[in-house]
């Protein structure tokens, strides 16, 4: 005779919290300072310094409709990642979030 207890029920798994909204919604209030700080590095710099002041050595950098894309880009890719329903969609456009916010920052910095 068998006299011990039954073996307990597995607790049920629960899946892992998702945070790709939290992130998406911290990386888009990030990017207004990262983009002030790119731009006040960018002003920093001894070339645009004498831009400035002089007007010599005024580099064009990287186009500015680059900029303006790749922050729209980004909006876009924000309300996505917000507001998609499927968690690899959200992944996604984070991801895309991120590579845009990154594009729009370094074409500021280009500008050095």
């Amino acid at each position: 005779m068998n006299a011990s207890d039954p073996a307990p029920p597995a607790p049920a798994m629960t899946p892992p919290r998702d945070r790709t909204r939290r992130w998406a919604t911290l990386a888009a209030f990030l990017f207004l300072p990262a983009a002030a700080a790119a731009g006040v590095l960018t002003l920093a710099s001894e070339r645009a310094s004498r831009c400035l002041t002089y007007g010599e050595r005024c580099a064009p950098g990287l186009p500015g409709w680059l900029f303006g894309w790749s922050a729209a880009l980004g909006a876009v890719a924000l309300v996505v990642a917000v507001a998609a329903p499927a968690v690899r969609i959200r992944r996604a456009a984070l991801a895309v979030q991120l590579l845009a916010e990154c594009t729009a920052l370094l074409v500021i910095l280009s500008h050095a």
